[in-house]
């Protein structure tokens, strides 16, 4: 069997009427959302947040605070073996793309790609094989080539084809800072990114996307309570636009809402030197339904899936594959 592979891009909106597709990763965030008798309530709020976020950074020629709306589209990436389809096809990642609709001038202007990040791969390595690792009592934190397989696949999507028929920008994905490490605030501030946070030491996450060939830099943009994690390549402050920035602040925000109230709808903000913890207790809850310890669960059971339907049977093929790319 080759071991080229090859990727196809499929693309669902993410309005108040989305439904979850049956091969979507239940896991997946957008999936809890949509589920259950509050669904429609759950998608109509969470949209009305994400404008709202948005109009308030985007806030120049904009007095009623209303000028933008966000698009959103769940972006979900199969991989298939150049011999043929996996046999069990899985969206291996599902990112989300945005659009800003500019209701003044009516135009529909491209937003940042990325932003929201999900993975079979990475719930088999965080679910799977980073707990056996840790039952067997390793002296190494984590095993030797962690996260090695899951960054070239990445990074042998971004530099598709597919993915540059598809988009015209590296992408950005913005995740919650982690909860075991001390971030402490710089006097570097940005206009929209706001003002930029460091730690001493990488999280576990900084280091697997750094085998994504992704960076981190960490930002508490204006009106947020705790700083976003933005990983990237190139150049963060230079690459992109306001509104392209705006658009991924005023979504990923409020999902960290929705999804970690303790840290990012705490009721203080941030201090100079800042630990996140889950278990923060002065924090307000949204109106939105989210069932954060079935996600907890249904993530092992996914990456059990992934390790009997793409890591077992493609064994052979991911290591030919990955020791021929080029890292």
């Amino acid at each position: 069997m080759s071991s080229e592979f090859t990727f196809a891009i499929k693309r669902i909106a993410f309005d108040e009427h989305y439904q979850p597709s049956g091969n979507t990763r239940i896991t997946t965030n957008f999936a809890n959302l949509a589920r259950g008798a509050d669904r429609q309530n759950n998608l109509r709020n969470t949209l009305r947040m994400i404008n709202n976020r948005f109009n308030a950074l985007a806030n120049w020629d904009n007095p009623e605070a209303n000028r933008y709306s966000v698009e959103l589209d769940i972006v979900s990436v199969e991989m298939k073996v150049a011999a043929g389809s996996l046999e069990h096809q899985l969206p291996l990642i599902e990112i989300l793309k945005t659009a800003v609709i500019d209701h003044r001038t009516g135009e529909r202007i491209d937003g940042m790609v990325g932003n929201n990040f999900s993975s079979y791969v990475r719930d088999y390595d965080f679910s799977i094989v980073l707990p056996a690792h840790h039952q067997a009592q390793s002296a190494l934190p984590v095993p030797e080539d962690f996260g090695v397989l899951h960054g070239k696949l990445f990074k042998s999507f971004v530099e598709s084809e597919a993915y540059r028929a598809h988009f015209h920008k590296a992408p950005v994905i913005c995740l919650s800072v982690s909860s075991t490490k001390t971030y402490h605030r710089t006097d570097n501030h940005h206009p929209v990114l706001g003002v930029e946070y460091r730690q001493d030491e990488y999280s576990l996450t900084d280091d697997y996307f750094r085998e994504m060939g992704l960076t981190v830099r960490y930002f508490m943009p204006p009106g947020s309570v705790a700083p976003l994690a933005f990983y990237f390549s190139g150049d963060l402050l230079g690459d992109y636009t306001a509104l392209e920035l705006i658009s991924t602040i005023s979504t990923m925000d409020t999902f960290q809402k929705i999804y970690r109230p303790e840290i990012y709808n705490a009721n203080s903000a941030a201090a100079a030197s800042y630990q996140p913890s889950l278990r923060h207790e002065d924090y307000s809850l949204t109106r939105i339904v989210y069932d954060r310890e079935e996600r907890s669960r249904l993530a092992t059971e996914q990456g059990r899936f992934a390790e009997e339907h793409f890591i077992k049977p493609y064994g052979p093929v991911l290591q030919q594959w990955a020791a021929n790319y080029a890292r």
